[in-house]
């Protein structure tokens, strides 16, 4: 058994025991705050859309959805909290298996946000060919256009944060990797 050295963001080095390989991770004090900031931005953007999915769904107006129809407001707002709430967990406990979750939900995140992106892409474009005149549409378009600007930097920071669980979880023959 080889010895793994973890350091802290006090410079601080300990050792545990790892099983046939050696893998330092070095987590960098100087951005600490800025990717818990993103972590909690994940989560905060996945209340919003599942509250704008609330609104849009819950709409007076029987006018139908193509959002509505995949409910990606509810499971991909499920999705984007957990992925926050995993990413917020690896930072915090520095376990290989935590970081190694935390980059497989990202990934999933992503493609996930990468879906409404193209789903509400589809939603717009139908409804301004039908040259909008009710209210409902309006409605519909703006609740869309505002979704649109939530997931949009959803899927920027679960491709950012995926980069570097990545980076953290497969690079286990350097000496050091920057854990932020």
């Amino acid at each position: 058994m080889m010895a793994m050295r973890v350091c802290f963001a006090s410079g601080e080095w300990r050792t545990r025991r790892a099983h046939k390989e050696r893998v330092v991770y070095k987590i960098n004090s100087g951005s600490s705050s800025t990717g818990k900031a993103k972590k909690t931005v994940q989560i905060m953007i996945g209340a919003m859309v599942f509250i704008l999915g609330i609104v849009l769904t819950s709409s007076i107006y029987n006018y139908t959805a193509i959002l509505e129809y995949s409910g990606i407001n509810y499971w991909g707002s499920f999705i984007y909290i957990s992925a926050g709430c995993l990413s917020v967990a690896a930072q915090n406990k520095h376990h290989p298996c935590v970081v190694k979750a935390s980059l497989g939900i990202n990934v999933f995140s992503a493609i996930t946000a990468g879906m409404a992106i193209h789903l509400m892409g589809i939603q717009l474009a139908l409804i301004s060919m039908d040259n909008p005149s009710l209210y409902v549409e309006y409605f519909t378009m703006r609740v869309t256009g505002i979704l649109l600007v939530f997931t949009i930097p959803q899927f920027i920071i679960s491709i950012y944060i995926s980069a570097l669980g990545c980076k953290a979880a497969c690079n286990k023959d350097s000496t050091v990797v920057n854990v932020h």
